[in-house]
């Protein structure tokens, strides 16, 4: 199947609310219609003909110290994984860090679970960004809906405020 990409300020449809009033900030993202049932990245990879390496994953993570919980963004290329307990943890400063529960990655950010993207995150949640990200051309990533994907430049991901980039896995 052929993906109809086009300028993801034309169609503030295909994005969830905090996406669609983040993405005329955005220089060069691009929005394509998908069957939400295929959001999840491997399925998704194989149905419309995108390779692994060229589509990123955003992780929610929760990271802990002294009873206070805060959330962070990590943008991996799919052929990665990142490294919670190491270099994500240690980064955050946070005594434990994990993967964020999907009721609450689902009610903070305001994205559906399976589409969230470091595009319209809450401004005080940093965004990791693996370099692997940063240095591609574009890469497919949610759009905070099951029933999307935007593709944007690399360098555009760790060019968002509160972006940092950093080598995430081991």
């Amino acid at each position: 199947m052929t993906l109809h990409w086009v300028p993801a300020t034309d169609r503030g449809d295909l994005l969830a609310d905090p996406v669609a009033l983040a993405v005329p900030g955005i220089e060069g993202a691009e929005v394509t219609e998908i069957d939400p049932d295929l959001a999840d990245t491997a399925a998704f990879c194989e149905r419309y003909g995108v390779r692994l390496d060229e589509s990123a994953n955003c992780v929610v993570v929760a990271a802990r110290r002294g009873g206070e919980t805060r959330y962070a963004a990590c943008m991996v290329l799919a052929t990665m994984r990142v490294d919670v307990n190491g270099v994500v943890r240690k980064h955050l400063d946070a005594r434990k860090a994990s993967f964020a529960p999907m009721a609450d990655a689902v009610e903070l950010t305001g994205m559906e679970y399976g589409g969230i993207t470091p595009i319209g995150l809450p401004g005080d949640w940093p965004i990791l960004v693996d370099a692997h990200v940063a240095g591609h051309p574009r890469v497919v990533i949610g759009s905070g809906l099951r029933r999307s994907k935007l593709a944007v430049p690399g360098a555009t991901l760790a060019g968002l405020k509160g972006a940092e980039v950093l080598s995430l896995t081991t």
